[in-house]
C-alpha cells in the first residue's frame, strides 16, 4: 500500500491500494471478461466534507459560528490545522482542498465521478437545534466540487440537513445549477427515492439510489414524507426494503445499465461489519439487480467484498474532512483515505479486469 500525505483538510485521498496488481488508485476487479461491451470506470468515495473549517479556507467562506459544545467558531478547525502543518495562506483554490486526488482522477480517467456530500451547501442560519455538530459550505464554493468534475452527490446522509429545509432546498438548487445530480435527498419522498440517472456516451448509463439509516446518525425526523422534505431513510434493512428498491430500479434500468446502491450507515469507528450489513448487500445483489453497494459513514476504511462477481464497499471512509490535527482513534488510520476506481462490465454488472 503506497500512501501519499496531502495538505491541510485533505485526508490523503491520493492513497494507492491494489487488490489485483492493476496500478491505480482502488482497482478492483474479476478474472471474468466480457466480450460483449466496453467496461465503465466508475470513481466511489467516503464522505466529502467541505464545511465547517473547509469552508473557511475557501474563497467566501460562511458565518463561522458555531452551535458545538466545544468549538463555538469554525475558524479554530483551521487553526488546529496550523498548529500541525504550518500556516495555511487564504484564500485557498477551489481545487486545493482536492490536493493529489485530481491528478490521480486525471490518470484514471472514470466515466462517472460519485460522492457521498456530507454538509449542506446554504447560507441560512437556520441551523438544526437538536444536533451538536452542523456542516455547512456558503453556495458561492461550488466551483470547490466542480473542479473535481464531480458527476453525482449522494446526500442521504446525517449532515445534509444541518441547517434545516432552507438548507436543503439550496443545497439541491446548487448543486442542479452547476450540473451536479443528487440522489437521496428532496423535497419530498417521491424525489427522496428518484435515483440519479447518468448518461455516460457511447457505454451507457449508471443508475444511483441513496439511503441513509439511524445507525450513521440521520435522525427519523430528517425522513422525507409525501408531504414533507428530507432523506431517503431506510427504518430497517429488511427485505421488505429491498422489495421496494428492487421495484425502483425494475421501474429505470435498462439492458447494461449499472446500478449503484449508496448506503450511509454503520458506526464511525471500528471495524467490525454487522451481519444484517452483509445479508442486506447480498440481498441487494440477488434480488434488486444492484452491481455496486457503496457504503459510507466509517470515518476511515473497511471491508471490502466481492459477491458473485459484483462489489460491496461496506464503509469507504472519510475522504476529505477538516479532522487535521484533531486527537483520537489513531489506531484506525483515519488520516488514510482511498479512492475506488471501479470497472464494471455493463452487460453483466461484474468487476472486470
Amino acid at each position: 500500500m503506497e500512501l501519499h500525505r496531502r495538505r491541510f483538510l485533505v485526508r490523503s485521498a491520493a492513497a494507492a491500494l491494489s487488490l489485483t496488481g492493476i496500478k491505480t488508485a482502488m482497482s478492483i476487479a474479476d478474472t471474468e471478461q466480457s466480450t460483449h461491451a466496453t467496461p465503465i470506470t466508475l470513481f466511489l468515495c467516503g464522505d466529502v466534507m467541505p464545511g465547517r473549517g473547509v469552508d473557511q479556507v475557501l474563497p467566501h467562506p460562511s458565518d463561522p459560528q458555531l452551535h458545538e459544545p466545544y468549538v463555538h467558531n469554525a475558524k479554530r478547525y483551521v487553526e488546529i490545522a496550523e498548529e500541525v502543518n504550518g500556516e495555511i495562506s487564504r484564500p485557498v483554490a477551489f481545487d486545493y482542498i482536492w490536493g493529489d486526488a485530481l491528478v490521480e482522477l486525471i490518470n484514471a480517467a472514470p466515466d462517472a465521478r460519485i460522492i457521498n456530500l456530507e454538509t449542506s451547501i446554504t447560507s441560512s442560519d437556520d441551523f438544526w437545534p437538536a444536533k451538536g455538530i452542523h456542516y455547512r459550505m456558503h453556495p458561492k464554493n461550488i466551483p470547490c466540487l466542480t473542479a473535481a468534475k464531480v458527476d453525482c452527490c449522494v446526500l442521504a446522509n446525517n449532515h445534509v440537513l444541518d441547517f434545516g429545509y432552507a438548507g436543503l432546498a439550496e443545497t439541491l438548487a446548487t448543486l442542479h445549477r452547476v450540473g451536479i445530480k443528487t440522489a437521496g435527498l428532496g423535497t419530498n419522498l417521491r424525489e427522496a427515492q428518484a435515483p440519479a440517472v447518468l448518461d455516460l456516451a457511447e457505454k451507457g448509463r449508471v443508475i444511483v439510489l441513496s439511503f441513509g439509516t439511524a445507525s450513521s446518525g440521520v435522525p427519523l425526523e430528517w425522513a422525507a414524507r409525501e408531504d414533507r422534505p428530507g432523506v431517503y431513510f431506510l427504518d430497517s434493512l429488511s427485505s421488505m426494503k429491498v422489495a421496494n428498491i428492487a421495484n425502483a430500479v425494475r421501474q429505470t434500468k435498462r439492458p447494461g445499465d449499472v446500478v449503484i446502491a449508496s448506503l450511509h450507515w454503520g458506526e464511525n469507528w471500528g471495524y467490525d461489519i454487522p451481519r444484517k450489513h452483509i445479508e442486506f448487500a447480498h440481498e441487494l445483489i440477488d434480488s434488486a439487480m444492484v452491481d455496486v453497494v457503496h457504503g459510507h459513514s466509517s470515518h476511515h476504511p473497511i471491508g471490502i467484498e466481492v459477491y458473485k462477481g459484483k462489489l460491496v464497499l461496506y464503509g469507504c471512509g472519510d475522504f476529505l474532512n477538516d479532522y487535521e490535527g484533531i486527537e483520537g482513534y489513531e489506531e484506525y488510520r483515519g488520516d488514510l483515505s482511498l479512492m475506488y476506481f471501479v470497472r464494471v462490465a455493463p452487460s453483466t454488472g461484474k468487476l472486470r479486469l
